[in-house]
Order: C-alpha cells, then sequence, then structure tokens
C-alpha cells in the first residue's frame, strides 16, 4: 500500500487559493446575510445572532432600531421592554444585558462610535474576535475572518486547520489566503457551509471544489443523490 505524501506549505496555500477563486466563481454574491445600516447597527445585529438565525434577526431588529436608534437610546432604555422585543430571538435576557451593555460602553468609552480597531471592539459585553471581524469587515472595509461554526468545519476539511480553537483557525487560514479577501472569504465559506457543505451529511456529489477536497466522501459522492441535499439561499 502505497504512503500518501505530506502536503508541502506551498501545495496548500496553492490548493487553498484555488478553493478560494472557485467558491468566489460559485457565489459571487456573497455577502453579509444580516440587514443593518451602520455599524452601531450591525454590531448589535451580529450579538443577537447568536443561537438563532439570521431571518429571525432580521425580523426582530427593525422594530427595535425604530424604537432605540442610537447607542444612548438603548443604553437608556426599560430592559424590560427590550427583552420583550428580543424574545424571539432566543436567550433573549442575556441578548438584552449584552446590547444593552455595549450601547453603555460605546457611549461612556468612544463617544457613541463603533471603535475601527478589533481590540477595543472585544472589550464590549458580549462582543468576541468573531462578531468584531464581522463589523470591522463588513461595516468598516477592515480585513478579518469570521470564524464561526461554519468557517471552522470547512477550514478544517478543507485541510487548512486541524484546530478547533477560533483564534488559531483565524490565524492559520489568514496564512493562506491574501489579507485583502478575507472577508469575502469568510463569507464564502459560511455560504458555502450552509447550502452543501453541511455538517452531517455534505453535498459532495454536486460540490463545486470536490477535486481539492480532501474530506470528499464524507457525505454522497453520487451527483443525483447530492443535488438533493443542496440547500438553496438566500438565509437572510
Amino acid at each position: 500500500m502505497a504512503v500518501k505524501t505530506p502536503e508541502t506549505h506551498t501545495s496548500l496555500v496553492r490548493r487553498a487559493r484555488k478553493i478560494n477563486r472557485v467558491l468566489a466563481e460559485t457565489y459571487p454574491d456573497a455577502h453579509c446575510e444580516l440587514d443593518f445600516q451602520n455599524p452601531f447597527q450591525l454590531l448589535v445585529a451580529t450579538v443577537l445572532s447568536a443561537q438563532t438565525t439570521d431571518k429571525r434577526v432580521n425580523l426582530t431588529t427593525p422594530v427595535l432600531f425604530a424604537k432605540y436608534p442610537t447607542p444612548e437610546d438603548l443604553a437608556t432604555a426599560n430592559p424590560e421592554d427590550v427583552a420583550e422585543i428580543l424574545r424571539p430571538t432566543g436567550f433573549f435576557n442575556a441578548k438584552t444585558k449584552s446590547v444593552m451593555g455595549l450601547s453603555a460602553a460605546l457611549v461612556e468609552r468612544f463617544g457613541g462610535e463603533v471603535p475601527r480597531r478589533l481590540e477595543d471592539m472585544v472589550t464590549l459585553p458580549g462582543v468576541g474576535r468573531k462578531t468584531a471581524n464581522v463589523v470591522l469587515g463588513n461595516a468598516y472595509g477592515i480585513p478579518g475572518i469570521t470564524v464561526d461554526t461554519h468557517f471552522g468545519r470547512l477550514s478544517r476539511r478543507f485541510g487548512w486547520t486541524t484546530s478547533d480553537d477560533p483564534v488559531k483557525v483565524e490565524a492559520e487560514v489568514g496564512e493562506l489566503i491574501p489579507k485583502k479577501d478575507w472577508v469575502l472569504l469568510s463569507h464564502r465559506l459560511i455560504w458555502h457551509g450552509r447550502r452543501i457543505c453541511h455538517a452531517r451529511k455534505p453535498a459532495c456529489g454536486a460540490c463545486p471544489i470536490a477535486d481539492w477536497c480532501p474530506s470528499f466522501g464524507l457525505g454522497p459522492t453520487d451527483a443525483a443523490t447530492a443535488a438533493k441535499l443542496v440547500k438553496a439561499g438566500p438565509f437572510s
């Protein structure tokens, strides 16, 4: 039995960039599926998106922002009123505490503006690296990699990383893909994870990057069977 030769770093970089190019062709309109009109709205929406769908958040935030359009408004709101609005998103008490807390912090420490540095943003209540990178990339155009469950799963399946630690995944994938592509790469992997490369049964036989994926065969490889597993977007 032949022993498989380990992939060189140069080969890994080439394969990763090929996958990125093919996903760019597959999802030319990949974008953030949370609705927002300014950095503050995106920050709040991203915090609310934990443990729920973007669609549910998008149904909730118009009501929230109509009543509390600024950090000042939300910071001084009645928590019970906010919680009632956020109830459909799940974990609404914790989310109420987070969005009101981050709003107060924005007012007290950042003049009511969402900061443009990741180091500053992660000091806000309920805000981690993932949320910070979503806001920096999509509201400010500052490159960042958003490691959500889809991104982590696909990065491991592609052989780009073996880590479950989001910070390590972010760093290791960042070494493979040019910085200018980080924001769109995040969207592409998230879209691919939602549509084709599912957690339990990926649609391998319908995957456009099958030729470059070391995990090909985790799901059905027959084209007709795989096609039935493909989910159509949008998911917002």
